[in-house]
């Protein structure tokens, strides 16, 4: 494959009533999908800029894929937005992207007033539908952006994560080849768009003739729901986070028996834990269960392993997996290459590397680098590597960290908890369980208040938390404390409060 666009309108021409997607409600099929986001581009090329990135607001629906594929037929970019982000960061992300407009599948939220154009709901039903003059697109292409995807920063402002046509090529075609993905096969659809997990089905999906299969809030938060609808949806291949596999089984019929399609599981995002593993194993002998491991900056992931029981039979903690065929991965020990098998920070050099973060050169310049000319990432991860080319996660180097997948800057939060009223001063840590962060712990010198319990205080200290961050960002346990412990510099000693909440 070496084009994405021209791909996946193939398949409109090859097997035009084949399902692209595929809801509770609503079926959509490839011919629709070309038809739709063919109408956008041209409407997006008469009314913008070429070039300028588009906001596209929403949740899991099929209009949010159309608008990302018309999108990138009209040579822009696209953001993706979750409707439920708080107003505050969606302020923040439009100040740092400046985007040409907004296409809102969702309501766009009257409070957020601003000078870019929202294209309604409605409004956008009808761009779909109507067939426009045509002019002559200029998709985007080989280094130019396809989508930017906004994650947690130091200071509190998101980073845009660019990622281009042909570092989603590198992936696609890696994720296509190596994983035993056949044309026409039903992916899960589960995480957010505006959370590079999505990738991972999304597009080797629909550059493959298959189908998405969504899957709600609506239905994963109703335990009940989820398992009857499960078995039905005759899904093969599972992606997620191995979080949200801990959800599932807790439901004992989740297994071959009861879900005999599924095929392939993909992971990401976070640590596959081995009693996760272990129980996958166990439930689905006829399936093939992958890890992988990849930052956002990275293309979702380039590394895989098929986890079996020999390899944890061999292994103590679930290895990440071999580097795929085009990229490289060095182990860093300060400046300095690590000793072969000695452990050290994991760069990643390749062609599925980003060019770096939109508008922020001085964040860009201190993690992306080039090596004998080629893209560099600084993972900010601990690893060491094999002779035998498998790659070992060793845990962070910083204090950034994942839960449930989703990538957190632990001062990111402390940067909003600190202008929360209620707060004089705040750090945050993680809690582990089976090296995994299970919960996020706040330390805070409460400002003089009202409450009579520290429960009602930690409620108030919540709700103002809540306008600047996501949900997943809030810590579920508050530890009030009359002064935070130093270093002898006189910083926060977080690496004491870390041991302390895991000792």
């Amino acid at each position: 494959m070496k084009n994405i666009i021209t791909t996946i309108d193939q398949w409109a021409i090859d097997q035009p009533e084949a399902l692209a997607y595929q809801s509770e409600t609503a079926s959509y099929s490839y011919q629709l999908l070309q038809q739709w986001s063919d109408n956008l581009a041209q409407y997006l090329a008469k009314q913008t800029a070429a070039k300028t990135p588009i906001v596209v607001f929403g949740e899991l629906e099929f209009e949010m894929i159309t608008s990302f594929i018309g999108a990138a037929k009209s040579g822009h970019a696209y953001i993706p937005i979750e409707s439920n982000t708080p107003l505050d960061r969606i302020q923040l992300i439009l100040d740092v992207a400046q985007p040409a407009l907004v296409l809102s599948v969702l309501p766009w939220p009257e409070e957020l007033a601003t000078e870019i154009p929202v294209v309604t709901p409605t409004e956008l039903a009808q761009i779909f539908k109507t067939e426009q003059t045509q002019i002559e697109l200029q998709p985007v292409k080989d280094d130019e952006t396809f989508y930017i995807i906004f994650t947690s920063g130091t200071t509190g402002v998101p980073k845009g994560v660019q990622i281009s046509h042909d570092n989603l090529l590198s992936f696609t075609n890696w994720d296509l080849q190596d994983f035993g993905i056949q044309p026409g096969m039903r992916f899960l659809s589960q995480a957010p768009y505006s959370f590079d997990l999505s990738v991972m089905s999304v597009y080797p999906a629909l550059c493959s003739g298959g189908t998405l299969i969504p899957m709600e809030k609506a239905v994963i938060n109703d335990f009940k729901k989820l398992f009857s609808f499960l078995p039905s949806l005759d899904l093969e291949i599972w992606v997620s986070t191995p979080s949200f596999m801990d959800i599932c089984l807790m439901e004992k019929t989740f297994d071959g028996e009861h879900v005999p399609s599924l095929k392939i599981f993909q992971f990401c995002g976070e640590e596959l834990t081995r009693k996760t593993a272990e129980e996958l194993i166990r439930r689905f002998p006829n399936a093939k269960i992958f890890n992988t491991y990849g930052p956002t900056e990275a293309t979702v992931a380039m590394t895989l392993i098929e986890v079996t029981a020999e390899v944890l039979d061999q292994y103590d903690r679930v290895p990440i997996g071999y580097i795929k065929e085009d990229t490289e991965v060095l182990i860093y020990d300060e400046d300095q290459l690590a000793a072969p098998g000695e452990a050290g920070e994991i760069v990643i050099k390749g062609p599925s590397v980003s060019k770096g973060y939109l508008h922020n050169p001085e964040k860009t310049a201190a993690a992306f680098f080039e090596i004998d000319g080629v893209p560099a990432y600084h993972t900010g991860d601990a690893g060491r590597l094999q002779t035998d080319g498998l790659l070992l996660y060793e845990g962070r180097i910083d204090f950034q960290v994942k839960l449930h997948g989703f990538r957190i800057e632990l001062e990111d939060i402390d940067h909003h908890l600190e202008h929360v009223s209620y707060v004089k001063q705040a750090t945050v840590v993680p809690k582990y369980q089976d090296h995994k962060v299970q919960q996020l712990v706040a330390y805070v010198v409460a400002n003089d208040n009202d409450f009579e319990k520290a429960y009602q205080l930690t409620k108030a200290i919540k709700e103002e938390l809540a306008e600047g961050v996501m949900d997943y960002m809030i810590p579920q346990k508050f530890v009030y404390v009359n002064q935070l412990p130093r270093t002898a510099n006189g910083k926060i000693d977080r690496k004491r409060l870390i041991n302390e909440v895991n000792s």
